[in-house]
């Protein structure tokens, strides 16, 4: 059988340049991060690229996975998110059809940030803004981080939130990473914390994108609905109610092609919100599409969410 022709787009994959892997080693053995063996120390274009080949992806969006690029100084920050944007910024001018970039930041560090904001949008051309569920123990809709949201709003972004643990709850269950519960619960807190400080209601021009189905959204969406409900700022924290702004956000599928999981975003929002991710290295896209494959879907659904979803956000893609 003939392998199929490259058409999806993968908007959850990731890349590790040489350079980044030396600040993230000396992170991990400051905090005793366990993750410093894993496939990252493995990833090279030309296996990205394999992975890619071989599983029909078209065009990868590149993007830094957990930690990101904040180690705890703001100029290590900004030197850091700097190297890992253009490096894959330069991937992408190699082979301007088979990336795209939602580039690091180096948050909480509000000034910086919204220097390499300006840098990757207009000089690199990114295709939008990739961000962490947390920072330490704060969430993106701190009052704090106020003017970079304006600043996103303002440049009709896309900004996609990457998972990761908090210092709160780094691993709450003894001899568990955070990986499993942890991270897709920090997606929860993220999303709460936009939508009850007013960040969704005040930047319209936003599309925001959630990694691994939105965590633990489909479930608790009533929940969080009907307590936001009762507070005095409902109307204006969700003009049109908490259930449509959750219907606004878009939502990838890596890890996540799982019948009960697949369910529970699809009948929280539309298929027209959902798109194709990998969460590569970490998994295999092969292990995705598999998944995906097994859940059922109209032939024009499942092309949405493996493609043409992710062109309407990011149109260049299709350029």
């Amino acid at each position: 059988m003939a392998a199929a022709a490259p058409h999806r787009i993968d908007t959850h994959f990731h890349y590790f340049p040489p350079a980044y892997l030396e600040p993230l080693a000396a992170w991990g053995q400051r905090v005793g991060f366990g993750g410093l063996r894993g496939p990252h120390r493995d990833w090279s274009i030309p296996k990205a690229i394999a992975e890619m080949d071989g599983n029909a992806i078209a065009t990868a969006v590149l993007s830094i996975s957990t930690p990101g690029v904040w180690f705890g100084e703001v100029a290590e920050a900004r030197r850091v998110a700097r190297l890992c944007n253009e490096f894959a910024a330069r991937m992408r001018a190699d082979r301007p059809r088979r990336f795209g970039l939602f580039a690091a930041v180096p948050m909480p560090d509000v000034d910086g940030t919204l220097a390499e904001i300006a840098y990757a949008l207009d000089t690199l051309k990114a295709d939008g803004i990739g961000l962490m569920t947390s920072y330490a123990n704060t969430w993106p809709g701190d009052p704090s981080f106020k003017p970079v949201f304006e600043e996103l709003n303002r440049r009709q972004a896309v900004v996609y939130f990457h998972p990761l643990a908090p210092d709160c709850c780094g691993s709450t269950v003894p001899g568990i990473s955070g990986s499993p519960l942890e991270y897709p619960y920090d997606t929860g807190r993220a999303v709460l914390s936009l939508l009850i400080n007013g960040t969704f209601a005040r930047h319209r021009d936003i599309k925001w994108l959630f990694s691994h189905a939105g965590g633990p959204l489909p479930a608790l969406a009533g929940r969080i609905a009907n307590v936001v409900r009762a507070r005095p700022d409902a109307a204006e924290l969700a003009p049109d109610g908490v259930e449509r702004e959750f219907q606004r956000l878009y939502y990838d599928t890596a890890n996540a092609a799982f019948a009960p999981t697949m369910a529970g975003l699809m009948a929280l929002a539309a298929t027209s919100q959902i798109v194709f991710g990998s969460d590569y290295p970490y998994f295999t896209a092969g292990e995705n599409v598999a998944a995906l494959a097994t859940i059922t879907l109209s032939d024009a659904d499942r092309r949405a969410i493996e493609r043409d979803n992710a062109l309407r956000l990011l149109p260049r893609l299709g350029a």
